[in-house]
């Protein structure tokens, strides 16, 4: 298969396949596919699976249970593609705790509203900000919006800044097969890309650089774009400039401040 740049940002679920014995068939190939939380699951006999699907009555229980099992793979690998990962996996707004703090409260309904209206953000290519403390939930409150974006059947994708350098400047390595401008036009092309730890490189000239490449890129494509970063408001502006803050603040773009004490330790 050739290769292709989605490659490099789109991970998919790991897979082991081993003989077994089946009930109905005997000897046959099965197979575990990796989850969301990094354990294996045990997919059974492929032979009565597929029977399952495409000759089994469609009200029967058969077919019922392989197609909820199909359903959840799907899903499964759509959200390890887009860059959930086991740390995150049960990332919910459900599952963020707020307790009965104010600020913990807002975050969360700011973002919780923000991918509720994810149809209208992407036709305004309205953006969003989280900034502020370590420990406060902006990575759990980020993958949880990428979470409702493939649900959706969006193209989304959460990666680290550094991620995303790294792997624009292993372009630069001969026989690479692909460059740092491959890097932009895919990322700048995605229905919602949320860049986590912003801030947390060396901020060299080829790293801003290539950050405002694909700020501008999905800019000028009227797409949202979610800026998560461990630096306050001030310091994220000094750090990535005001034309970028500008540009994904247009259009109604909020910044959410992360201003109380990591909740980690109390986890």
């Amino acid at each position: 298969m050739a290769f292709q740049i989605s490659d490099l940002f789109h991970r998919k679920p790991a897979m082991r396949v081993f003989a077994g014995q089946c009930q109905v068939h005997g000897e046959v190939d099965m197979s575990e596919i990796e989850q969301l939380d990094g354990s294996m699951l045990a997919r059974g006999c492929k032979r009565c699976a597929w029977e399952a699907l495409n000759t089994a009555p469609r009200d029967s229980e058969a077919f019922a249970q392989a197609s909820a099992l199909r359903k959840a793979e799907r899903l499964t690998s759509a959200l390890m593609g887009a860059g959930i990962t086991s740390r995150f996996a049960s990332s919910t707004f459900d599952s963020y705790c707020t307790g009965a703090a104010g600020p913990q409260v807002q975050a969360l309904e700011v973002c919780r509203e923000y991918a509720g209206r994810l149809p209208e953000n992407y036709r305004a290519g309205r953006s969003l900000i989280l900034t502020g403390n370590v420990g406060c939930g902006k990575t759990h409150l980020g993958s949880a919006i990428v979470r409702t974006a493939v649900g959706d059947g969006a193209r989304a994708l959460i990666m680290p800044a550094g991620d995303i350098v790294s792997i624009a400047r292993a372009s630069m390595v001969p026989g690479s097969g692909y460059t740092d401008r491959d890097v932009v036009v895919h990322l700048g092309g995605l229905d919602l890309l949320v860049i986590d730890e912003v801030g947390a490189q060396r901020g060299s000239e080829y790293e801003l650089g290539l950050l405002h490449s694909i700020i501008d890129r999905r800019y000028q494509a009227v797409l949202p774009t979610v800026l998560i970063s461990n630096l306050d408001t001030a310091g994220l502006r000094n750090f990535i400039g005001d034309r970028a803050i500008d540009r994904l603040r247009q259009g109604g773009g909020k910044a959410v401040g992360f201003t109380w004490s990591s909740m980690r330790a109390s986890a």
